[in-house]
């Protein structure tokens, strides 16, 4: 997966937002701007002919396979196909909120990765509700029950995937509360490819990020991916709402999010990038997807007491929370953070401007002070309420 990725889920939108249903899932990958693509959700894993059962909301509204409740959506096939012909990943997202989903033992688990490879990868079913398309891999999104058998699904999935012709993925939805109650013991136990940590409609929601109770980006699941996980090159993923509406709680505006953002980004190695729940709330939402984009692609882990200077998109929020694109400066650092200041004179930084936003060890002059950033910054003042900046020397 490409480093510092935007990702969202499609497919289980609110049925009743007709006026915001989700177009089809080739409409979101006309742009760069999101990377993947977990499909939402297979929710039950045994339903009628043992087969599992898809619910995608409006996107798929078709009637099942004779025999099964997995519905026909051979339709979106040739989109799926024209996503991934643009480098786009696609995955197929297990369990959700509501799903009906388990194992009664690990023999079952691993029937049930056969009948997932066979219905969504590269194995063969008269059933397979994307016709010949063949995602790019599994997400698990398990939020109840016992967690019984994942360990040995992830284990011959991974072995079926290893025969396969391409490379696939295998990624989880942990809630933010370490360690999750669901799949947490299977985080522990098999390896995964990213895990994209829900920080929402809980205690360690975005909206308290910085409350001391939250748990990430902080250290708890950057030292799990570090220390914990079997794959110690798994990526953390920040899971946020793409709208106030998109869930009960957790969302914070751009503004926001681009700080948590850049913050993350440059002090944890962990870090993936950014799942947002879900397409169409991004895109109803202003396109928040791509206030949430340009902070990942705008700032980085370098920092320095000198800065050079290019145009780059970044975004501006409105007062009434809607975010809106603009074109700023940004400034670029390009010296070590270890140079000392030797002098009392500003005259060879920049002033501070509310057009530019500054990565972390930029330095400006403002109100006689030379400042330094401590991490991304685009509109807060220096000395001001948003504690971005540390007063270096007097000028």
């Amino acid at each position: 997966m490409k480093s510092s990725s935007l990702l969202y889920s499609y497919g289980a939108n609110n049925p009743s937002d007709t006026a915001n249903w989700q177009q089809p899932i080739s409409y979101y990958c006309n742009d760069d701007t999101v990377d993947t693509f977990p499909i939402a959700f297979l929710d039950q894993f045994f339903a009628t002919g043992g087969l599992p059962s898809i619910n995608l909301a409006n996107s798929c509204p078709n009637p099942p396979f004779p025999g099964t409740s997995m519905p026909n959506c051979t339709f979106l096939g040739p989109d799926i196909e024209a996503c991934q012909a643009v480098g786009k990943i696609l995955t197929i997202s297990l369990g959700g909120a509501t799903g009906s989903a388990g194992f009664s033992n690990d023999s079952q688990a691993q029937v049930f990765a056969q009948t997932v490879w066979d219905l969504f990868l590269e194995g063969s079913s008269p059933d397979r509700p994307f016709g010949s398309a063949v995602l790019d891999g599994v997400d698990l999104d398990i939020e109840g029950g016992s967690q019984t058998g994942y360990a040995a699904f992830v284990t011959a999935l991974r072995t079926l995937m290893a025969s396969g012709r391409k490379q696939y993925y295998i990624t989880a939805a942990p809630q933010c509360p370490y360690p999750d109650a669901y799949i947490g013991t299977t985080l522990n136990a098999v390896g995964f490819d990213a895990v994209y940590v829900q920080f929402y409609n809980n205690y360690c929601g975005l909206n308290n990020y910085n409350n001391a109770n939250v748990s990430m980006p902080s250290t708890n699941w950057d030292n799990w991916a570090k220390t914990v996980s079997p794959n110690r090159s798994v990526k953390v993923y920040i899971g946020a709402p793409a709208s106030s509406s998109a869930a009960g709680s957790g969302y914070v505006d751009a503004s926001t999010f681009a700080t948590i953002i850049q913050q993350t980004q440059s002090q944890y190695s962990s870090f993936g990038g950014v799942m947002l729940w879900d397409a169409s709330q991004a895109y109803a939402n202003s396109r928040y997807d791509k206030a949430v984009k340009n902070a990942l692609t705008a700032g980085g882990t370098v920092v320095a007491t000198s800065a050079s200077t290019s145009t780059a998109a970044a975004t501006t929020t409105s007062a009434s929370g809607s975010v809106t694109a603009a074109t700023v400066t940004t400034a670029t650092a390009t010296t070590s953070s270890t140079a000392s200041v030797t002098g009392t004179s500003c005259s060879e930084v920049s002033a501070w401007s509310s057009t530019v936003a500054y990565v972390s060890g930029s330095q400006v002059a403002y109100n006689g002070q030379l400042w330094t950033a401590k991490w991304w910054t685009y509109d807060d003042v220096p000395g001001g309420p948003a504690g971005v900046w540390t007063d270096t020397v007097s000028c």
